[in-house]
């Protein structure tokens, strides 16, 4: 039950505990899992996508969409302009990570990386008590030095090229395939 507190832990440890279970049935702290995204998704079919994945991980994480603002510029924007909306963009990405929050910034050079991969990251972090995961995925533009710069991990979702929507709802499955690998249940190879 969300908000049940563990009576045990020192008031200055306190932590919220839902009724996420390992394996032997315990209750364990959830890890918390934010995306950073620039621009919303406005194709339904990504929309019921996503909406899909973030119900399936309810039983596994908390994940929390966090949508940046596309910085306004001309089509035909020169260089200079474009780097001022990254940098803009970039500001505000940075604004919205928590503090003490692993850093992962989606990246077209970035590791590539299994989705059991994924999932031993996922419970390596966890077992060293960083319970909270930001995803950042960029615009059109990209993510600025200054993003990249603040990411713990560049990760690759492909060496093919998505568009930044696509890319969210192949990051929520492969988030949603990660916790099912660490709870042993069936998933699709």
């Amino acid at each position: 039950m969300y908000g049940r507190i563990i009576p045990y832990v020192p008031e200055s440890l306190l932590f919220i505990i839902d009724n996420v279970q390992d394996t032997k049935g315990r209750c364990r702290p959830i890890m918390q899992v934010r995306i950073i995204a620039v621009g919303k998704i406005k194709e339904k079919y990504l929309q019921e996508g996503i909406a899909e994945y973030e119900k399936r991980l309810r039983p596994y994480t908390r994940v929390q969409v966090v949508e940046i603002p596309e910085e306004k510029r001309p089509l035909a924007a020169s260089p200079s302009i474009e780097r001022i909306a990254m940098e803009k963009e970039g500001e505000r990405i940075l604004a919205a990570i928590p503090e003490g929050s692993v850093v992962v910034a989606l990246a077209i050079v970035g590791e590539e990386w299994s989705s059991v991969a994924l999932a031993e990251a996922l419970s390596q972090w966890e077992m060293a008590g960083r319970n909270q995961i930001t995803f950042l995925i960029g615009g059109d533009l990209g993510l600025s030095p200054a993003v990249y710069g603040r990411a713990d991990l560049r990760l690759s979702l492909s060496r093919m090229t998505f568009t930044h929507p696509m890319a969210r709802l192949l990051l929520f499955e492969q988030i949603y395939r990660a916790f099912r690998i660490l709870r042993g249940e069936p998933y699709h190879k």
